[in-house]
């Protein structure tokens, strides 16, 4: 069976084609710069040239022929029947969704009541649905869940301490994110491990230009450190992660900003860019390494507050099998694991500096010969997990 995976912003479509009998990827790309005059396809097929076309895309149904015809094209489909089904990224699934669905009228009626708790994916999310459904109107359609993963954290982890009615009345909750991302790479640690993902403890890293940490028990989440929204937590690219919320108040009166300008400060203008000015950790190093003092702080601080973490979850699990980083920085950033994890030889994590410091192509274990607890760095798939529970929902094995 081939399955396709639609990723759709507000004006661009993320997508992978995948081969589920040996989970090959037949084909991946993107369309952005949907609806301005210029658009931009881009294709890669296995065993093809790399395509790159520039033209307007008047909609996303448009960009969903373009994205047929380059499969077409290139071989890794034949036709529309080909396609056995596909599958959605959708941020927000609120309580409503704890695993993947098959989408129908009701399952599309409900993620646009979600759309409060979050309006700047659910909207693009639901269209991109919207738009798949006509172009492949016999092809089954199924919606993945961000927060499906975190739906099994229990009440005393995902509530706050706010009057009831913030909950009852307005869904007030921990939601947490990044949730395909921590159930793929906890998966991969358990095959790596050789163990059933439902006898380990985990705390899962996914850290990139949005940061996320969640305590896995038994192969559930059990905390996560996202919250309502992807602003709580650890530091990120632009924002800001935990934060006094009487901060919120003091900086509105102490400023003149309103509450819509509070909130672009920290979503926009907060986290790395807000300590040092630059948002991608590759500048945050370089600008460290020629003695930037700023810089130096918000690597010490992106750190801190991982190792912080770290600790925390040690403390909800009692007992931790293994630490996985994954997301662009966690993959990739030998510097940022070292820092997270120094000091933290007391609760049996150490790392191996030269193991440390080696690429990770795709499992890479990061842990000294005797560290209690295993470290991991893994490159993260959500494509593929999505693919998988597109199989799962479906009926498939």
């Amino acid at each position: 069976m081939r399955i396709l995976v639609l990723n759709s912003g507000s004006s661009s479509i993320k997508y992978r084609l995948f081969r589920m009998e040996d989970e090959a990827q037949l084909a991946e790309g993107h369309v952005d710069r949907i609806g301005e005059p210029e658009g931009l396809l881009v294709h890669r097929a296995e065993g093809a040239e790399p395509v790159r076309e520039t033209r307007p895309v008047r909609d996303h149904g448009e960009g969903l022929r373009d994205i047929l015809a380059a499969l077409v094209a290139n071989g890794a489909l034949a036709d529309t029947a080909d396609l056995g089904a596909i599958g959605h990224r959708v941020v927000h699934g609120g309580e409503e969704f704890t695993t993947a669905v098959r989408v129908d009228e009701a399952v599309m009626r409900t993620i646009s009541e979600l759309v409060p708790l979050a309006p700047l994916h659910n909207p693009p999310n639901l269209h991109g649905i919207e738009e798949a459904r006509r172009a492949f109107p016999a092809t089954p359609q199924v919606a993945v869940f961000d927060t499906a993963f975190h739906q099994s954290i229990p009440p005393h982890a995902y509530h706050y301490a706010l009057p009831r009615s913030a909950y009852t009345d307005h869904h007030v909750r921990r939601y947490g994110f990044h949730g395909t991302s921590h159930r793929y790479v906890a998966r991969r640690a358990a095959q790596h491990l050789g163990r059933p993902l439902e006898a380990l403890n985990l705390i899962t890293l996914h850290l990139g230009n949005g940061a996320s940490a969640t305590a896995i028990a038994a192969g559930r989440s059990v905390d996560t450190s996202m919250g309502m929204t992807p602003l709580e937590g650890l530091v990120m690219g632009t924002r800001s992660g935990d934060v006094d919320p009487a901060v919120n108040f003091y900086l509105q009166r102490a400023t003149g900003m309103s509450p819509a300008e509070m909130e672009n400060v920290l979503i926009r203008e907060s986290g790395l860019k807000g300590l040092c000015g630059a948002n991608d950790m590759r500048e945050v190093h370089r600008l460290a390494a020629a003695g930037y003092a700023d810089a130096r702080l918000a690597l010490e601080v992106f750190c801190y507050r991982i190792r912080k973490y770290l600790g925390a979850y040690y403390a909800v699990l009692g007992r931790v099998d293994a630490v996985v980083f994954t997301g662009g920085i966690g993959e990739n950033d030998h510097t940022v694991r070292s820092c997270s994890c120094g000091g933290l030889e007391r609760l049996g994590i150490r790392l191996d500096p030269e193991r440390n410091a080696a690429p990770c192509r795709d499992v890479l274990e990061v842990s000294a010969a005797n560290s209690e607890v295993k470290v991991f760095a893994i490159r993260t798939n959500e494509e593929l997990e999505i693919a998988r529970q597109t199989l799962v929902c479906l009926g498939q094995s």
